[in-house]
């Protein structure tokens, strides 16, 4: 039996929609707060939740694969910063805050967030 494919593709090919990730992450990891569309906020969630729990870790093996998507500078920071603040939660590190429509083309829009 045929199974539903999980994600969503943002009308991008495989390649954009992982460097759209990529870059929405590691705007939402630097500032702590972005604002988007809210099928893009729904997939950065699960894409940044994922990367959070790598650097709680901590490990050399998890920054190695860290730097796979960023930099060492920013996986310094996500690791040393970001996976000490979460290291008593077991999940949930992202909230999304839903907005109205964009004006120009009607685009659910949405803030995500890292908790504090």
């Amino acid at each position: 039996m045929r199974k539903r494919k999980r994600g969503r593709k943002l009308s991008r090919k495989k390649n954009q929609r992982k460097a759209l990730l990529k870059l929405l992450a590691r705007s939402l990891i630097l500032k702590g707060k972005i604002k988007t569309t809210k099928a893009k906020a729904k997939e950065v969630s699960r894409f940044a939740e994922k990367l959070i729990t790598k650097a709680k870790k901590g490990d050399l093996s998890s920054r190695r694969l860290l730097t796979t998507y960023f930099p060492k500078d920013l996986v310094k920071k996500l690791v040393d910063e970001i996976g000490r603040r979460y290291k008593e939660r077991k999940g949930g590190y992202t909230r999304i805050i839903k907005l109205g429509p964009r004006k120009s083309d009607g685009v659910k829009m949405a803030i995500i967030e890292l908790l504090k």
